[in-house]
């Protein structure tokens, strides 16, 4: 199996398990599948019937290796491979390589500036994902302290490309993402100075307006949005009923 080099899962660490199954079912459509995970309770995200991510409820004291909100996961062939190269160029391994039995072996990093990601890989009978499916998140936005070191350390470790660079203006620039000549993502100035570099993503709906009205419905904080952005389609910021941060990505019906 070839290095995805792209994200495929995505786990939400949370302060109310069920109130976030709820409000992601609610705004994004997803379904979930209860079950447990090291002996604590653990329910998968389903969309359209597919698994595409996870929440799990965080502990009280959240460790300082486990950050509450969405960690994307990149699919890797080696997961104990990578994690010591990102150690090499210079992040942290926040969590330790280990396995879920039977299905996959994953470990938390953490890039230079100290935005956290996952790696992970299928072990025993656990199929990989497929990746002609489209995935949950239609886009991954990294806000960097140094969006140019950023991108060195992530391009030396999953070979990602520069696409488009788009001018804005004293935001600075919006730096496409591209894996195998395919966009998924950007890399950008963070907005808020002293903020921790982070990784944003957005969901994939089909009427923004439709899921920027569910997502007040349900208990959730618009914060920017809907706005069009380059290429036609339209965006929203916004806080889940816990603070957690999270986007949505699509059409104006």
């Amino acid at each position: 199996m070839a290095q995805s080099r792209r994200f495929f899962w995505y786990e939400l660490s949370t302060g109310d398990r069920e109130a976030a199954e709820a409000f992601y079912g609610r705004v994004a459509g997803w379904t979930t599948q209860p079950g447990m995970v090291f002996d604590r309770p653990y329910s998968w995200f389903l969309a359209g019937g597919a698994p595409v991510g996870g929440v799990m409820e965080a502990e009280a004291e959240t460790p300082a290796g486990q950050p509450r909100g969405f960690i994307g996961s990149i699919l890797v062939d080696d997961v104990d491979a990578v994690a010591a190269r990102v150690a090499a160029l210079g992040g942290t391994v926040r969590l330790p390589a280990r396995d879920v039995p039977g299905m996959v072996r994953f470990a938390g990093l953490a890039d230079p500036q100290g935005a956290a990601f996952g790696v992970f890989q299928p072990i025993g009978d656990c199929p990989p994902p497929d990746t002609g499916t489209p995935v949950a998140m239609r886009w991954h936005e990294l806000h960097a302290a140094d969006p140019e070191a950023a991108f060195a350390f992530y391009a030396g470790l999953f070979g990602w490309e520069k696409g488009e660079a788009l001018d804005m203006g004293p935001m600075g620039t919006y730096q496409i993402l591209t894996a195998d000549g395919v966009p998924f993502g950007a890399v950008m100035r963070r907005p808020e100075a002293g903020k921790p570099p982070f990784w944003l993503f957005y969901i994939g709906v089909d009427d923004i307006h439709a899921a920027a009205a569910r997502v007040s419905e349900a208990g959730g904080t618009v914060l920017n949005g809907p706005m069009e952005v380059p290429g036609g389609s339209h965006i929203v910021q916004a806080l889940d009923p816990q603070g957690v941060l999270f986007a949505l990505n699509g059409p104006a019906a």
